[in-house]
């Protein structure tokens, strides 16, 4: 028989496995339309257009770095592998995306900044939380690694990481100054 302790730590797991694989899966799964065009998405040409449009050059190029972060990142978050270092890459999308397509538009508006909000604070609550108990970090013993400062620098480096892929995006036609 469990006593009450057990039973809240192991719903805490439980839930934590759910919001991972939920989380996780459908994040791949949106990096899936951007590759692939899979559900409905535009695909590898179509997102490099649009990046490009965006400022993004070479659209190639910044279409692969966030598909990796939304796939890569989205599986090893459902996984509960490297956590902190799977939910990094994911805040510095979620930040160029909130900053360059979804800010203008509002909270619940058309293409406003829920979903990528959304995506930015789940990814920042399971790095914050650790993976729980059924997850690879804690079969393989990796948990130890992720202590609250290395946890910090990494999430860090995200926040920094999308910061700096804003600095150097191209907005408007280049003007020659004499």
């Amino acid at each position: 028989m469990l006593i009450a302790g057990e039973m809240e730590e192991d719903a805490m797991d439980v839930g934590l496995l759910i919001a991972r694989l939920v989380f996780g899966l459908l994040l791949a799964a949106h990096g899936c339309q951007k590759l692939f065009g899979w559900f409905g998405g535009p695909g590898l040409s179509g997102t490099a257009t649009f990046f490009e449009s965006l400022g993004f050059h070479p659209g190639r190029a910044f279409v692969l770095a966030t598909v990796l972060a939304e796939c890569g990142g989205g599986l090893l978050l459902a996984l509960g592998l490297v956590q902190p270092a799977a939910a990094a890459p994911i805040i510095s999308v979620m930040i160029v995306a909130i900053a360059t397509v979804h800010w203008g538009k509002g909270l619940l508006g058309p293409s406003g900044i829920e979903l990528p909000l959304l995506y930015l604070t789940a990814a920042l609550s399971l790095a914050l939380t650790g993976p729980g108990a059924y997850s690879l970090d804690a079969a393989l013993g990796l948990t130890q690694w992720w202590t609250a400062e290395v946890t910090a620098v990494v999430l860090a480096t995200g926040v920094v990481a999308g910061v700096m892929s804003l600095g150097i995006r191209r907005v408007g036609p280049a003007v020659a100054h004499a």
